[in-house]
């Protein structure tokens, strides 16, 4: 039958995860017609063998002759692209943390659309929207496309290649955005458990390409208070702030201001 000489074509590609251009790209190999794409892809859909999961792209549903299930992290940024895979999953995957995180979160310099965000009236404005695959949530964080670069290319099997934020861009995130992670303690943390691990001198130049002063000055502050030699922080010092930058912005504004860094530590005391 068509339908299986299409699957079998599209798993022999690696294709876990693929659009229906790429399926007409395999069934035109095959001298499959273009126009019989769609079609079978329907029959697949509705025999099990794939699932759609959004508008023209799909998943193998069950493994087939041997071949895994696709990988949570190859959907994510297949989803949305160009989007990699970022914040509490790439902190996760890095040894930076032991939380294991929830959800698939990936971020992206594309406004997403997700199938929640087309209904008239959300349930709960508070959640973000996100989609929800086979009992797994996908989050996309929407990024100026300046603040997209740190990534590299992971392998999660044989044949998937993904997209995901390196060591030092992904703890970099945690002081661009610290509420995302709960405040601040998850940035120190990492500073203070992982700090021989990480090229101090790369993601202190990811700050200054960032170019967000409060969250330079955090990790400035941060990496001093770990140890880190003052010539190496000689170009976070330099940068000019207008004003004094709370250390931690889930807290109130309150704690002594620390001119030096143009830091107000909210946290209560110095940290060590």
């Amino acid at each position: 039958m068509r339908r299986d000489q299409l699957l079998r074509a599209i798993l022999e590609q690696g294709l876990v995860v693929f659009s229906i251009d790429e399926a007409r790209s395999v069934a035109q190999q095959e001298a499959i017609p273009a126009r019989s794409v769609a079609p079978l892809l329907m029959n697949l859909s509705r025999s099990g063998w794939v699932s759609r999961l959004r508008r023209g792209l799909y998943v193998v549903s069950e493994p087939v002759r041997g071949t895994a299930s696709a990988h949570s992290f190859t959907i994510a940024t297949h989803l949305v692209t160009p989007s990699a895979i970022s914040h509490w999953s790439a902190l996760h995957y890095h040894g930076l943390t032991e939380q294991i995180p929830r959800v698939v979160t990936a971020f992206t310099p594309r406004k997403v659309v997700t199938p929640g965000m087309r209904r008239p009236a959300a349930t709960d404005r508070r959640r973000k929207h996100a989609w929800t695959i086979r009992g797994v949530r996908y989050e996309f964080v929407t990024v100026r496309p300046k603040y997209f670069f740190g990534i590299e290319q992971i392998w999660v099997d044989e044949h998937s290649g993904v997209s995901m934020t390196d060591r030092e861009r992904t703890v970099l995130e945690t002081f661009i955005s610290p509420r995302a992670f709960g405040g601040m303690g998850q940035a120190i943390g990492v500073i203070q458990d992982h700090l021989d691990s990480l090229r101090t001198d790369k993601l202190i130049s990811y700050a200054l390409r960032c170019g967000t002063v409060a969250a330079a000055k955090r990790l400035g502050w941060t990496l001093e208070h770990a140890g880190l030699d003052e010539r190496d922080l000689a170009p976070l010092l330099e940068l000019s702030s207008s004003g004094y930058h709370l250390l931690d912005p889930v807290h109130p504004r309150a704690g002594p201001r620390e001119r030096r860094w143009m830091i107000q530590n909210n946290l209560g005391g110095p940290w060590h």
